[in-house]
């Protein structure tokens, strides 16, 4: 198997970012002990490795699709479906973890599952695999996407009171 190395590095890059960028970004502080949580949260620990499994099947779906694009086109819708979820991944973790604002992040958060359900949708135009491969990223999203939400139901209100806390 010949390995084309500018998308696999590409791919690689989008992927470790992501994850040392929300590994960097989670303050697992004072505040965020202190949050009302839902008995069904998975433990801390679980995130990480999660994450890990997670973005690497997201990395090598974004090679399978960008190798597996015919035109130039097809590469560009590709980088831009990557490029929009990079953006909506990565603003997760300072509005909830910095900001302290969990309602502000799931606003986001709806943003960020559209951004992978365009994954999942659009990426077998050029291979069935990559959108296969997505199925756990927009699977854990959904799940963080209800935890946010209960976060949020058993915490707020935030704002003026989280600025203060």
């Amino acid at each position: 198997m010949d390995i084309e190395w500018t998308p696999a590095i590409i791919a690689a890059l989008w992927a470790i970012i992501l994850g040392g960028a929300g590994g960097a970004l989670t303050d697992i502080g004072h505040w965020y002990r202190n949050l009302k949580k839902p008995s069904w949260q998975p433990p801390d620990w679980l995130f990480g490795p999660a994450w890990t499994i997670i973005l690497g099947l997201a990395g090598w779906s974004f090679y399978l699709a960008w190798t597996a694009a015919e035109t130039t086109a097809g590469g560009i819708a590709i980088g831009a479906l990557f490029g929009v979820n990079f953006v909506f991944h990565i603003a997760w973790s300072p509005l909830f973890f910095k900001l302290k604002r969990p309602d502000l992040a799931l606003v986001e958060n709806v943003f960020l599952w559209l951004s992978v359900f365009a994954l999942c949708l659009f990426l077998p135009l050029w291979s069935p695999l990559a959108g296969w491969l997505n199925i756990p990223y927009i699977s854990w999203v959904s799940f963080a996407l209800l935890l946010n939400w209960k976060i949020v139901q058993l915490n707020a209100p935030f704002g003026e009171r989280t600025a203060e806390a």
